[in-house]
């Protein structure tokens, strides 16, 4: 359980410490397995401000997750491979398990650079594959893609988040072909598809679990959904109609939230408001003024507040956030 970690900003749009290490807080206290900084949600832009280091730091700051172990920490890398391995060398430095590898500066490179690119950063850092969807700057990866990627010694998981059934499948039956599906954990990012992914099985392998924007807010709750689709398919229990009706109920939020009728334009806004609400963040602030709710997101985000109260952690956040604040 993966939460994408947000950036908490004051008004003036400079990073504000006490929230952001409230929102580590809150994380770990729901139960998340681990965390996800320097990814989409904590918004590239960091890296053009000069926040990539201070937000990994604040991040690595020593926590524990569920049963009192140390979370697994996860960076997000970007650029072209000097930019990335640079990038890795910070994340290995501050104690990162892993680097979530961005192949957005790649837009028509072919497999073979794309797969020299990885190798590099895998020398540096155990690599997470990333499949991030075209609508916010991914690319298509085809099943030779990903079979080539998964015979990469440095690779131990994947976030498979194309929002697409079909690309999804593919690489779930690339890392089976491979013969390292007991090696490589498979992650969904699909937002719109979050407890079905959880409860697929395919050919003996499985996604076992999620790296999520969406897992960035309602994170209590979100681990008991976890925690019950685990439950089903390691039982081998026939998956309950309560759990398709969850499964509806998420994506009709999500779609709010991430604003999927504009594109998802107002996604990171959307994860902000839901975080402002709870108190945990002062505002919906971006590191780019533009960067704003769309137009009719608002009420959308009102209607599914209303709707699902049963997702939020109201209770879980009110008894807890002046600690998380301190």
């Amino acid at each position: 359980m993966i939460p994408a970690h947000p950036l908490a900003l004051t008004a003036r749009r400079k990073l504000d410490e006490r929230r952001q290490r409230a929102l580590t807080r809150y994380y770990l206290a729901a139960g998340a397995g681990g965390l996800a900084v320097g990814v989409h949600t904590t918004q590239f832009a960091i890296r053009k401000v000069g926040l990539l280091r201070p937000v990994l730091e604040l991040a690595a700051t020593p926590g524990h997750g569920p049963g009192g172990s140390p979370p697994i920490l996860v960076a997000g890398v970007c650029g072209r491979t000097r930019q990335a391995v640079q990038e890795a060398e910070l994340a290995a430095a501050l104690g990162y398990h892993a680097g979530l590898v961005s192949l957005s500066a790649f837009p028509r490179a072919p497999v073979t650079e794309l797969i020299a690119h990885l190798r590099a950063v895998g020398k540096v850092i155990p690599v997470f594959g990333f499949y991030l969807q075209p609508a916010v700057g991914g690319r298509p990866l085809d099943y030779a893609f990903w079979r080539r990627f998964a015979e990469i010694e440095a690779v131990v998981a994947i976030k498979i988040a194309p929002f697409d059934r079909y690309r999804t499948l593919e690489v779930v039956r690339a890392v089976a072909d491979s013969g390292r599906a007991a090696e490589i954990a498979l992650y969904t990012g699909n937002d719109d598809h979050i407890i079905l992914d959880l409860v697929t099985s395919l050919r003996a392998t499985r996604i076992v679990g999620g790296l999520l924007g969406h897992w960035a807010y309602w994170t209590r709750r979100a681990v008991e959904h976890l925690e019950r689709c685990h439950h089903v398919m390691k039982d081998g229990l026939a998956v309950p109609r309560q759990l398709h009706t969850l499964a509806a109920q998420i994506t009709d939020a999500n779609s709010a939230l991430f604003d999927a009728a504009n594109g998802f334009a107002g996604c990171i806004p959307g994860i902000h408001e839901v975080l402002r609400r709870h108190g945990l963040l002062a505002g919906r602030w971006c590191l780019d003024p533009d960067e704003v709710l769309s137009p009719g997101q608002l009420s959308e985000i009102d209607r599914i507040w209303k709707a699902y109260p049963h997702l939020r952690d109201d209770d879980f956040v009110r008894e807890h956030l002046d600690a998380w604040l301190r």
